[in-house]
């Protein structure tokens, strides 16, 4: 069980559900960072008084620490600030939260500091996975997901002492506010309109690639490198309840399926207490209630970034970090009101072919990448 944990992303969702779990176990937080919520992050340093606070930039850095001048707490900002708090000398896990590409250096970091990593950051197995996973196996790292998809998984694959035994991984997807629309009928749709998910209370950049799918695409490829499967033992399929969270499927044709309320503190109490297990305070179950638990294969015409993340994972290399890039920055124009809906997935397909894919062999290779997909964005939006 992690008895010091070091947040990157503090003040989103994720972070601060962590901090609420922190709380109730007793768990010590010895680092937190945010990007620009320098208010929440103060109020959080008071509360939990880590060593190392960070912020995204050096003015709101100076901005905090002025804050703070009654409080024993050194604080940072930016990408190295990130790095210094993966890397905090007495945490002995990290909890990665932070969205986008920024958080695979800090995983590393972390990593090569020989920290466990519980991740809620898709994008540092989307965009590195190969060398996270090297790297991870290299220091004696464990990674612990808390995606509650990869959440389910993990639980699932508690029982297969064999992974011969193990088939395929099914990851359910809510199929976020546009499930059962055509393509044409979404070239229209308002960033409001997307930003309003049925079960989920998540970020602006999250919710936008849970209406595209481009969150269930990121996933596919995550699944791949946490559980060593190959993308094609990956099945999607939508579940509007989103009760049953993902399940594995046995050489036998059994499933295993793991279900909850659709609370993330489930997930992230579980990364953080493994092997073991305590109470949580989310909602009981009530199977009784829910009465009706329906299925739906994928549209994945209509929702071309998850086909585009598929496409990706069979071409290997730096076309996962080129995909991601492309949606990154695809989304960011979405938000501001400068491409539509459908843009996002023609955008995404498009990068795949017009920034070539090559071999993974240092960050580099991954940071190269992730900027031509990101320079071929602003060159068709401009």
């Amino acid at each position: 069980m992690t008895k010091n944990l070091s947040i990157l992303g503090s003040t989103g969702s994720i972070g601060t559900q962590t901090l609420s779990v922190c709380e109730k176990l007793g768990i010590n937080v010895t680092a937190l960072t945010a990007n620009s919520n320098i208010g929440l992050l103060e109020q959080q340093v008071r509360r939990f008084k880590p060593k190392l606070a960070v912020m995204g930039s050096e003015s709101l850095a100076l901005d905090l620490k002025q804050r703070l001048s009654d409080m024993d707490v050194k604080v940072s900002y930016g990408l190295d600030g990130l790095c210094e708090a993966a890397a905090e000398e007495s945490a002995d896990t990290v909890l990665t939260a932070v969205v986008g590409m920024i958080g695979l250096k800090p995983t590393l970091t972390a990593i090569a500091a020989k920290k466990n990593i519980a991740l809620a950051n898709k994008e540092t197995l989307v965009a590195g996975g190969s060398l996270v996973m090297k790297a991870a196996k290299e220091n004696g790292v464990m990674i612990y997901p808390v995606d509650s998809e990869h959440s389910a998984v993990f639980q699932c694959l508690q029982g297969c002492p064999d992974k011969k035994m193990l088939k395929k991984l099914i990851l359910t997807a809510s199929g976020g506010p546009f499930f059962g629309r055509s393509y044409d009928s979404l070239k229209d749709v308002t960033v409001e309109q997307a930003l309003n998910h049925p079960n989920w209370s998540m970020g602006a950049k999250i919710t936008i690639d849970s209406a595209s799918m481009m969150n269930k695409g990121l996933e596919v490829i995550e699944a791949r490198w946490l559980f060593d499967v190959p993308v094609e033992n990956i099945d999607v399929v939508v579940h509007r309840e989103s009760i049953v969270h993902s399940m594995i499927e046995y050489n036998d044709n059994s499933v295993i399926a793991q279900l909850g309320v659709p609370d993330m503190k489930i997930p992230i109490q579980y990364a953080l207490t493994y092997p073991e297990r305590y109470p949580c305070d989310v909602g009981v179950l009530d199977l009784s209630q829910v009465c009706t638990l329906s299925f739906y294969k994928p549209d994945y015409d209509t929702f071309k970034c998850l086909r585009a993340c598929k496409r990706a994972m069979s071409v290997g290399g730096t076309a996962t970090a080129i995909a991601n890039g492309a949606n990154e920055e695809a989304v960011r124009l979405f938000l501001d009101r400068k491409i539509s809906f459908t843009d996002i997935g023609d955008i995404v397909w498009d990068s795949l072919d017009a920034v070539g894919a090559r071999q993974i062999t240092c960050l580099d290779d991954v940071l190269t990448a992730d900027k031509a997909a990101r320079d071929f964005v602003k060159s068709i939006s401009r």
